[in-house]
């Protein structure tokens, strides 16, 4: 498959290795033009297009007419609606699938066609809501076809990272913090977000550095 990835953040590039070592083509478009030159030159087998994806001549750079998939990966839910939006009804993809940032706007993915809205806040609350008993580390999900694994991580006092930012914090490559459950709180984290003890974190990362992911959070295995 040809899948074009909106955002070069973490969660776009997690997406693109993946889906790239699976076989698949893959296109990045992202608006920061010192990261697409990294990007560029560290992955030769992605292709990677500058511009803001909001732009219809910056998806034709991206061949967008030939894809069969397209992720919306932003952390802007108008950047995102709007690329799977023109996805659809300017270039004919079939099939969109986009990151929702905040849940509220969830129904407004809806109402422009977007195919596949994935709310990872609305998927957390469903978890707290079953009230189910975790240990420290828990699976929530592993998608063996893309390699991912989303973990679920009780963070004790002595973790590693407790009391730290999380522009302080080095996590494995290939990961990416996606939530933090504190008390009734549901916090998607900033770089300016502490972590603090007591603190449930959701995150996910490829099946294969899921003990090194572990390890970073809390300490052990």
């Amino acid at each position: 498959m040809y899948i074009v990835i909106a955002g070069a953040g973490r969660l776009g590039l997690i997406l693109a290795k993946g889906l790239q070592e699976k076989k698949h083509q893959v296109c990045l478009i992202d608006k920061d033009k010192r990261l697409c030159n990294l990007l560029a030159r560290e992955f030769d087998k992605i292709m990677v297009v500058c511009g803001d994806a909001t732009f219809p001549d910056v998806l034709r750079d991206a061949q967008i007419e030939k894809a069969n998939v397209t992720v919306a990966a932003t952390s802007t839910d108008e950047d995102n609606i709007i690329f799977s939006y023109f996805a659809k009804e300017l270039f004919g993809v079939k099939r969109t699938v986009s990151r929702v940032n905040n849940p509220k706007h969830t129904p407004l993915y809806k109402y422009m066609n977007v195919d596949n809205p994935v709310d990872s806040t609305s998927i957390i609350a469903g978890v707290i809501e079953e009230e189910a008993s975790f240990s420290d580390v828990m699976t929530l999900l592993s998608i063996k076809k893309g390699r991912l694994s989303i973990v679920r991580v009780d963070i004790p006092e002595n973790s590693p990272i407790a009391n730290k930012s999380l522009k302080e914090i080095k996590l494995p490559s290939n990961s990416v913090l996606i939530s933090v459950l504190r008390g009734p709180e549901i916090i998607i984290p900033s770089g300016s977000t502490t972590i603090l003890a007591g603190d449930e974190v959701i995150a996910t990362t490829l099946i294969n550095t899921e003990e090194d992911l572990t390890k970073a959070l809390i300490g052990k295995v």
